[in-house]
């Protein structure tokens, strides 16, 4: 099943081409035919970095991997370099610190691809990233990276999606746990009681129309989790583990109206099933989790991410 997680732009957009003529060209292909692939000192540092994981990375534009329905680019290899750090550190490390070597092999996606551009639809939404079968994932927006100046923002619970830089949680790493706790939704069952709490309250057809920041009323913590249970629990995880608790308590807070707290009891009752589930069928705690990505997600900030190590 091909699951598209996209961003609904309140404002026109224009698009500028800009002849660049002093920029230093790298010797690289960015295309897939390209006879230098896997031959290239970055593709030995992937495959050593990567294939222990079971998991190969695309940054080379490839035409049978894309959706031929938009026009992208391909990533640059600065910023693909800086991306495979951090998400090695700050998402691969960290569930092999709480969970093991062997969990994450087990059941990591198997592919992830580079985009360097965005892809728009014709209704004027920017799609933030596309997973297929829990086995491949496609992050757009490489491009976007100030590979120098990277941002993270774990603080913002309703966080300014136009910040520049480009906030690394919202646009990367909560894709890589949304889509992750999805692949263990298949491989596990979880408790039927988590489709009960917000039964009837489902925005199937509309929800790209629920803002985030009016989404804690109605017992999510984000638009797009109102659409159906799985992509709400869904959310509910990948939003709690990239986010510190004065963050996620704020979100609490904004399920509360006056004396009516019954968006805060939804989201809190819905969390408690997933921390269960994730210590009965996985053998590990959410918090744990949390706090070893928060960790890693600041140690990223002092990393070098112009060099292969």
């Amino acid at each position: 099943m091909r699951k598209i997680y996209y961003l609904l732009l309140a404002s026109a957009f224009t698009l500028s081409f800009v002849a660049c003529e002093n920029d230093d060209l790298d010797s690289t292909s960015i295309f897939a035919n390209d006879k230098s692939t896997n031959t290239t000192e970055f593709d030995r540092w992937l495959s050593k970095t990567f294939d222990p994981y079971n998991i190969r990375i695309i940054y080379r534009y490839q035409d049978y991997e894309t959706d031929q329905t938009y026009n992208v680019i391909p990533a640059k290899l600065e910023n693909v370099k800086a991306l495979a750090k951090m998400m090695k550190h700050i998402w691969i490390d960290a569930y092999a610190e709480v969970v093991g070597l062997d969990f994450i092999k087990a059941y990591s996606p198997r592919l992830f691809q580079f985009i360097g551009s965005a892809e728009y639809r014709n209704d004027g939404a920017m799609v933030l990233g596309t997973a297929e079968g829990g086995l491949k994932i496609t992050l757009f927006r490489v491009n976007s990276l100030d590979v120098d100046n990277i941002f993270i923002d774990s603080i913002s619970p309703f966080p300014n999606i136009e910040s520049v830089p480009i906030d690394m949680n919202f646009w990367f790493f909560h894709t890589m746990h949304h889509e992750f706790l999805h692949i263990l939704q298949q491989t596990k069952n979880y408790s039927t009681d988590f489709n009960l709490i917000s039964a009837g309250k489902y925005h199937a057809n509309d929800w790209i129309n629920v803002n985030d920041v009016d989404a804690p009323k109605e017992g999510f913590v984000t638009g797009y989790a109102s659409g159906e249970a799985r992509e709400d629990m869904a959310e509910i995880y990948a939003t709690y583990v990239t986010h510190t608790p004065e963050a996620w308590e704020k979100i609490l807070q904004a399920g509360e109206s006056e004396a009516d707290k019954s968006g805060r009891e939804a989201i809190e009752k819905k969390l408690d099933i997933i921390k269960e589930y994730c210590r009965s069928s996985w053998g590990f705690e959410l918090d744990d989790l949390r706090r070893v990505v928060l960790r890693r997600s600041q140690e990223v900030l002092k990393m070098d991410l112009r060099t292969l190590d």
